[in-house]
This record gives C-alpha cells, sequence and structure tokens, in this order.
C-alpha cells in the first residue's frame, strides 16, 4: 500500500472519529426555534399552549398522511404488476382491482381529512368563546 492511500485512510478514520464529537457539541436548531417562537409567541400575546382539538388534529393528520403514503405504495405496487402481468388476464385483473381499491381507499382518506378538519375546526372555535 502506498504512502497516499495510508494517508488518506488514516485522515478518513481521524475525522470519522472526530466528527460525532462536533455534531454532539451542537445545539439542536429545533429547541432554538422553539424558545425562539415562545418567546415572539408570549410578546405577541399568543397563547403557544397548544389545545386538547388542536393536538388531536395533528395527530389525526399524522396517521392520514401516513395512509396516504401507504396508498401511493400499493399503487405502484398495482402498478408493478400490471407491468409485469405479461398479458397473464388473472395478474392484469388483480392490478385493476387493486388501483379501484387505493382509489376508493384515497377518497375515504381524503373524506376523512375533510370531517376532522370541520369537526376540529368547530371544537376550536368553540372552545376559544
Amino acid at each position: 500500500m502506498n504512502l497516499r492511500l495510508k494517508t488518506f485512510y488514516y485522515s478518513a478514520a481521524a475525522t470519522a472519529l472526530a466528527l460525532p464529537a462536533t455534531v454532539m457539541a451542537a445545539e439542536n436548531p429545533f429547541n432554538q426555534a422553539r424558545v425562539l417562537t415562545n418567546s415572539v409567541g408570549d410578546k405577541a400575546g399568543i397563547s403557544t399552549s397548544q389545545t386538547l382539538p388542536g393536538m388531536a388534529g395533528s395527530i389525526i393528520n399524522v396517521i392520514l398522511g401516513f395512509l396516504g403514503i401507504l396508498l401511493l405504495f400499493y399503487m405502484l405496487y398495482a402498478g408493478f404488476l400490471w407491468m409485469t402481468a405479461g398479458g397473464d388476464e388473472k395478474k392484469v385483473t388483480k392490478a385493476i382491482d387493486i388501483i379501484k381499491q387505493s382509489i376508493v381507499g384515497l377518497v375515504i382518506i381524503v373524506a376523512a381529512f375533510a370531517i376532522s378538519n370541520f369537526v376540529l375546526g368547530s371544537l376550536v372555535n368553540v372552545s376559544q368563546v
């Protein structure tokens, strides 16, 4: 092994060992952003604590987003199944059925999102009165 390659390996190893210590020493930028937004909200007279309906809405939105991602992968699987069917009618029919089911699921998710936003928005408006 020549000297340049050894030097490269040693410097890469030293960098790999020293880098985590540098990263751990850095302050979390999300904490800084939270402190900044809380102080700005306090000065503006806005409550920075989240209400129960707001928290429930956030959780529901995360769950519905996750389900939407699952439906996307399900749709991609159906497309792959259709493309690799090779003229087999059973595989094509199965792929079409999966696509139809995915579209129905997507409609249900969008409807659930709209209903949850309406209901939680109404709860937030009622609780602020």
